[in-house]
């Protein structure tokens, strides 16, 4: 369930009321006129089924909810209420099957911006990895993949790519690009200063790895993670189920991919340099991939769930 709040400057057009008050998978709607004072308007508070929120939206924005106005959508974690399951039942499908778009599409905006947190989360997870390389500690990958934040810029492409948002996509590369470039660049640095001081060597890189080894050997079933995490973490953010993301962060090898190349870039092992980039380059493409089909077959079954209410409230 979403609690929707509305701030309409120049108040509340009666058909936005009628309409919320008449949508039988949208409840518990207060009208509070002229209680917004910067800028002055009306504010409009509702509950609506998750699974509706995305229809509703775009059927306010029909009604004159245009961007003037101020959307605020709120997470109901808990809800006791006849007129809630009653919303439920009006909504089709399961509530943890909505996708609300305009959030997925917020999110895609904020993860396309780069910030320092990002950087800085990126540059720890490499150099953790190029310990775990270095110690052959698979312990040590797990946790530079968890650290590692580049999910979010990943699945802004695929968004954009998919809703057709041209700064979403050209942000989220750039800010990939640059980001990876930065934590290589920077853990590179901190190799080199190792391996002046004897920590680090070229045989401690090309040494038999046994749990490690695979960062640098990508195969056709890295590809195949690639896409079913890509796919998995897509899921996670459109069905709002965050805690699943976890477990996409520890099944791709990008992170510990990035910090094996900047190693071998240190002390110069060409074949794991070569090795690294494309393991890099598979995983990134294949969740990629992923999101997009994932988001694409998303798109095709919400909006014919879409059609589908309007045809049934056209009929009532």
């Amino acid at each position: 369930m979403i609690h929707l709040r509305l701030v309409l400057p120049g108040g509340a057009s009666k058909d936005v009321i009628d309409y919320l008050c008449r949508d039988s998978r949208v409840f518990n709607v207060a009208v509070l006129p002229g209680a917004v004072q910067d800028p002055p308007g009306d504010m409009v508070l509702c509950d609506v089924a998750r699974e509706a929120v995305s229809d509703v939206d775009a059927t306010l924005q029909t009604l004159g909810v245009d961007r003037n106005a101020t959307v605020a959508m709120q997470d109901i974690d808990t809800i006791r209420s006849d007129a809630a399951e009653a919303a439920e039942r009006a909504a089709p499908g399961s509530p943890d099957d909505g996708i609300v778009w305009e959030r997925v599409v917020g999110q895609a905006r904020s993860d396309a911006r780069g910030s320092w947190a990002f950087h800085t989360f990126l540059i720890l997870a490499t150099l953790i990895a190029a310990v775990a390389v270095l110690t052959d500690s698979s312990v040590l990958v797990v946790g530079a993949m968890v650290v590692g934040p580049e999910f979010g810029p990943v699945s802004a492409v695929a968004v954009g790519l998919v809703l057709g948002l041209r700064p979403v996509v050209v942000g989220a590369v750039r800010l990939l690009v640059l980001g990876f470039l930065l934590a290589i660049t920077v853990t590179t640095l901190a190799a080199l200063a190792g391996r002046a001081a004897g920590w680090v060597t070229a045989a401690d890189v090309a040494a038999d790895r046994p749990f490690t080894g695979f960062i640098w050997t990508p195969d056709r079933w890295s590809f195949v993670v690639a896409l079913l995490a890509g796919a998995a973490g897509v899921l996670s953010l459109t069905a709002g189920r965050s805690n699943a993301l976890v477990g996409v962060f520890i099944s791709v090898t990008t992170v510990p991919a990035a910090g094996n190349l900047a190693l071998a870039l240190a002390v110069w092992v060409p074949d794991e340099i070569g090795g690294a980039a494309a393991q890099l380059g598979v995983n990134l493409a294949g969740m990629v991939l992923a999101g997009c089909l994932v988001l694409g077959v998303q798109r095709v079954l919400t909006g014919l769930n879409r059609g589908a209410v309007r045809a049934e409230q056209r009929r009532s």
